[in-house]
């Protein structure tokens, strides 16, 4: 009952299963669990799975393989046309560098050659400038001379006419070592292309051009200022040519000489001028001009065209007078001017003494020859202070004031004479105004 009982309420309980194995004589049997059961499936399903794993992989293996060599190849292309991207990108930067050295290079070459032509000049130049100077149309210090001198409109400062002779090197590393330098490799951080800064060879280009431009301007202002001094030297010569022609004195035979060669003995066919000598052409008109100016500048400068008592008093001008000792109408052959006893007297130009002592109504007398048939005297001195055959220059002392031979007073008779006949000083004095500009 009681069996049945349980049987009813709890249901008929699970039979075990029994595993029974016999080998021989011996016989084993195992109680087959349920838990044994479950570990059994999973071990069979986990076997299962990891065959169809294996077996998928042995198919697909050869297509994992070349999927994976196929990336490797492309990401090798990738490289290799990013390592050549970068060459050709250097090659080009080097290639870049190596023109604008070269053209930097002939940049230089242009402007040494311009260089060069300038200190060449240079020295033909600073001669000329020198003897401009010297023939008085330029002061030393570059000052313009005094406004009632016609010999120049135009007088430029000498030290403005020499050419710097580094000025374009100077100015080529001043324009060098400014502004931020080009870039000679842009940024390679990516392959995308990225615009160029200014490069060494447009900016040397650039440079140099206004470099050169420079030096033209150096150039054509010296060419302006040699014509300027050409004309201004032909100025003063015409002038003092034509003070020379009044007074008959012959022109210098270099002038005379100069003119004739411009004016006759000339011809050939005509050919275009060379634009590389027209500066040395302007120098040799200079040169001409200012041998010119020198010619009768130094002629001037030999005759007696100056005051010989500057801010004396005149007693008695050129021409007839009444005699002071006879008291009749009589020529005086000079000027007399106001003297005190003693006071220096120096001859009006160089020449050389052609008489010297006691001269009749003189007194004592010096007569200086200054060529081209001019001499001047001096009459009633105190005392000779030079003999016959002495040359005397414009600051030499030749005697002393005094009141010897036919004389009421100390004073300084002088006197000019033209081919032996006396003319009036004044004339002479009057055109040594005149010159007072070009002769010294």
């Amino acid at each position: 009952m009681n069996s049945g009982h349980q049987h009813r309420v709890f249901g008929r309980r699970a039979q075990e299963h029994i595993l029974i194995l016999a080998s021989g004589d011996k016989v084993r049997h195992m109680t087959v669990r349920p838990w044994m059961a479950a570990l059994a499936f999973c071990f069979v399903g986990v076997f299962s799975i990891g065959y169809l794993l294996a077996t998928s992989y042995l198919v697909l293996r050869d297509d994992l393989i070349g999927a994976t060599m196929a990336r490797q190849a492309r990401m090798q292309y990738d490289y290799e046309d990013r390592i050549a991207a970068l060459r050709s990108q250097v090659d080009r930067i080097t290639s870049r560098q190596l023109l604008d050295q070269q053209v930097v290079e002939d940049k230089v070459d242009k402007l040494m050659e311009q260089q060069m032509a300038l200190t060449s000049r240079h020295g033909k130049l600073d001669n000329l400038l020198d003897r401009a100077e010297s023939s008085g149309l330029t002061e030393k210090d570059g000052a313009l001379p005094a406004p009632s001198s016609p010999v120049q409109s135009f007088a430029p400062d000498i030290k403005d006419k020499r050419a710097s002779l580094t000025g374009g090197l100077e100015a080529i590393e001043r324009q060098l070592a400014s502004g931020a330098p080009a870039d000679a490799t842009p940024d390679n951080s990516t392959l995308a292309y990225v615009p160029s800064a200014e490069t060494v060879g447009d900016r040397a280009d650039r440079i140099f051009s206004k470099v050169t431009l420079s030096l033209k301007d150096v150039e054509q202002d010296q060419r302006n200022r040699v014509e300027q001094l050409t004309s201004d030297a032909g100025h003063a010569a015409s002038a003092i040519e034509t003070v020379l022609t009044r007074f008959k004195i012959p022109v210098p035979e270099e002038t005379a000489a100069a003119r004739r060669e411009e004016e006759s003995a000339v011809g050939g066919p005509y050919l275009e001028p060379e634009s590389n000598d027209d500066f040395n052409n302007s120098l040799a008109a200079l040169d001409g001009a200012l041998t010119r100016l020198e010619a009768v500048r130094s002629t001037a400068e030999s005759l007696p065209f100056r005051n010989p008592a500057i801010g004396k008093e005149v007693t008695s001008p050129f021409g007839n007078r009444r005699d002071p000792f006879l008291g009749r109408l009589a020529l005086h052959s000079g000027i007399d001017f106001r003297f005190s006893p003693g006071e220096r007297i120096r001859p009006t130009a160089p020449g050389k003494v052609i008489a010297a002592g006691w001269t009749g109504g003189y007194g004592n007398m010096v007569e200086v020859d200054h060529g081209n048939g001019i001499s001047t005297r001096y009459g009633h001195m105190s005392q000779v202070m030079v003999k016959v055959g002495d040359t005397v220059g414009r600051n030499d002392v030749i005697g002393l004031a005094g009141s010897t031979g036919r004389s009421t007073g100390t004073h300084l008779h002088y006197e000019v004479r033209q081919n032996g006949q006396a003319v009036d000083p004044v004339y002479f004095m009057n055109a040594g105004l005149k010159l007072a500009t070009y002769i010294k």
